[in-house]
């Protein structure tokens, strides 16, 4: 059985939250905590509050064992923008875009 926790609108880009991705993928839940607790970017953080809920929901859920999971798929789609302009000469303005991420993480025993 396959248990999911999802964060929407997370203020990171998705291309900063892949990176962070890419080192937990296919990892146990306990492995990836402790890489994402060591882990410099601030994304990482984030990242394992989205890991801790998802198995906090297959443990209160599902009676699963939180040491007998494994992350089975994590991902980072695109949100919506904050879109913001910055002026420029000659009363001209160009755009800012302030994007945003929504984390998927999808655990299941092993």
């Amino acid at each position: 059985m396959e248990v999911m926790a999802i964060a929407k609108q997370v203020r990171v880009s998705p291309q900063k939250l892949w990176l962070v991705l890419d080192q937990v993928r296919g990892r146990s839940v306990d492995e990836a905590l402790a890489i994402l607790r060591f882990s410099p970017t601030p994304a990482a953080r984030t990242v394992a509050k989205v890991v801790k809920s998802a198995a906090a929901n297959a443990e209160n859920n599902f009676q699963m064992t939180p040491s007998n999971l494994r992350i089975v798929r994590i991902s980072a789609d695109k949100g919506q923008p904050l879109k913001r302009f910055r002026p420029q000469a000659r009363g001209r303005a160009n755009p800012i875009l302030k994007r945003s991420s929504h984390i998927t993480v999808v655990v299941a025993e092993e």
